[in-house]
């Protein structure tokens, strides 16, 4: 369950919409639906959770309850508002999507080196796209915000990083040999990045400061096998306990042979200007 949450997002729409009426039986269908891809636990628990809100499906994911879910609990302190996604059906099958993820956030945790800790915020942070089921993809979406802050800090490092506004696109299409052709690019501005490494074993210690008056992020993929991926997924949440697994190798196999190669193609690029 816990490995599959991070993709929920995108998985949630794993169904064509073709213009359905927002209630609470299509509410209840979607929450069904994400359960193949996070497991049930997770919407028993409260990680994720699928309600009405303006004509709008609201699908909500509570970091404070993923972490609650963990056996192992290192974590000392989690201020983690949850994030909400609003996705509404469309005509042609697809859905119309729209976020804000603005954030203000901090972690502490005891991690192998000792405690460490993550502070980060995003400021007016929004973002909207067409997400199409029969590809698994955005075939566009466009993001943007104001700003954005974060520190870390461990027993050895101490980085500071922030940025000005940013903006971001994507935009995606059925590939002609299978799978899906994406573009993506990415801006922000007023980069800077301040690291301080100081290793009292091994003696060395210095600082690193990267400024730039922008910063842009290119990336592109042809042939993406991601309906074949979010196959995978869902039989890794339906198998994962390890008599399961062994008893349902065969249907694995078929599944990593129509998932192979998981691409043709995928390069990025990213700059600094001077």
């Amino acid at each position: 369950m816990n490995r599959a949450l991070p993709f929920v997002f995108l998985l949630a729409l794993s169904a064509p919409a073709f213009g359905q009426t927002v209630d609470s039986h299509g509410a209840k269908q979607l929450s069904d639906d994400l359960s193949r891809y996070v497991g049930k636990q997770a919407i028993d628990k409260g990680i994720l959770k699928v309600s009405l809100e303006d004509g709008a499906y609201k699908i909500l994911f509570d970091f404070k309850a993923l972490a609650a879910s963990f056996p192992d609990q290192k974590l000392l302190k989690l201020d983690f508002a949850p994030y909400a996604l609003m996705v509404k059906p469309r005509s042609d099958g697809a859905w119309d999507v729209s976020m804000d993820f603005s954030q203000s956030a901090s972690v502490e945790f005891n991690g192998p080196e000792g405690l460490q800790s993550t502070q980060f915020s995003i400021k007016d942070g929004k973002g909207s796209g067409v997400y199409d089921p029969n590809l698994a993809a955005f075939t566009s979406g466009t993001s943007s915000m104001a700003g954005m802050t974060m520190a870390s800090k461990d027993a050895k490092q101490h980085m500071e990083a922030s940025t000005g506004a940013g903006t971001a696109t994507i935009a995606a299409t059925k590939s002609a040999t299978g799978g899906v052709d994406f573009t993506t690019s990415q801006k922000v501005s007023s980069f800077v990045e301040a690291i301080n490494f100081d290793d009292p074993e091994s003696g060395l210690k210095f600082p690193v400061t990267v400024r730039s008056p922008e910063l842009s992020i290119e990336a592109s993929g042809k042939g993406v096998r991601t309906k074949p991926l979010l196959d995978l997924l869902a039989f890794g949440v339906a198998n994962e306990d390890e008599a399961t697994l062994k008893a349902n190798q065969a249907q694995l196999k078929s599944l990593l042979l129509a998932a192979l190669p998981l691409w043709e193609r995928v390069e990025g690029t990213y700059g600094f200007k001077d």
